[in-house]
C-alpha cells in the first residue's frame, strides 16, 4: 500500500513539474497571437506594466483551471496502479486517455479566458480597454486580470466536474440480493 502511494505521489509531482512548463509556455504563445488589438509581446518588452499584469492573470487563471483537471488524470492513474486487475486500461490508454482530459482542461481553459475578456469587452465598450492597454494604464490591466481570476476562480469547478464524469470506472461487478 505504502509503495503504491509513493508511485502515485511521484507520478502526481512529475506531471505537475511536466504541466507546469506546458501550462505556462502554451498558454503564453495562445494569448500573446490570439490578440488582435496589439501586439502583446512587443508592449511586454516596452515594459508595458498593463499588458505584463494581464498576461500574468492569463496565465495563473489558466494554471488554476487545469488544476482541477489534473485530479482525473491522478485518479485514473491510481486507480491504474492501485487495483491493475480490475482496470480494462492498458498503459497506452490510459496515457491517451488523461492527454486527452488534460487537453480538454487547456481548451475549457483558453475558450474561458478568451470568452470572458471579449464579453467584458462588450459590456464596458465605453472603456476601450485594448487602446487603454497599449497605453500602459494600469488600472485598466488590473480591472482585466481580476475579470480573467475569477472567471477561473468559477470555470475551474465546471472543469473538474466534467473531467472527473469522463474517469472510467472499473466494474464493480453483480450483487445478488435476496431471492
Amino acid at each position: 500500500m505504502f509503495n503504491t502511494r509513493l508511485i502515485v505521489s511521484i507520478f502526481e509531482f512529475l506531471l505537475a513539474v511536466v504541466m507546469s512548463g506546458l501550462i505556462i509556455s502554451l498558454t503564453y504563445r495562445v494569448f500573446i497571437k490570439a490578440n488582435p488589438d496589439f501586439d502583446m509581446e512587443a508592449e511586454i518588452k516596452k515594459g508595458n506594466a498593463a499588458v505584463g499584469t494581464l498576461v500574468a492573470a492569463i496565465l495563473f487563471a489558466a494554471s488554476m483551471i487545469l488544476q482541477k483537471g489534473l485530479g482525473s488524470v491522478v485518479s485514473m492513474f491510481r486507480m491504474h496502479v492501485s487495483a491493475p486487475g480490475e482496470s480494462t486500461l492498458g498503459l497506452g490508454k490510459l496515457a491517451l486517455l488523461s492527454a486527452a482530459h488534460l487537453g480538454l482542461s487547456m481548451l475549457l481553459a483558453v475558450i474561458t479566458i478568451s470568452v470572458t475578456l471579449r464579453l467584458f469587452g462588450r459590456l464596458v465598450r465605453s472603456l476601450h480597454a485594448g487602446q487603454e492597454l497599449e497605453k500602459g494604464n494600469m488600472a485598466v490591466g488590473i480591472v482585466l486580470a481580476g475579470v480573467v481570476l475569477v472567471a477561473a476562480l468559477y470555470v475551474g469547478e465546471g472543469v473538474s466536474a466534467i473531467s472527473k464524469a469522463l474517469v472510467p470506472q472499473p466494474s464493480i461487478g453483480q450483487i445478488e440480493i435476496m431471492r
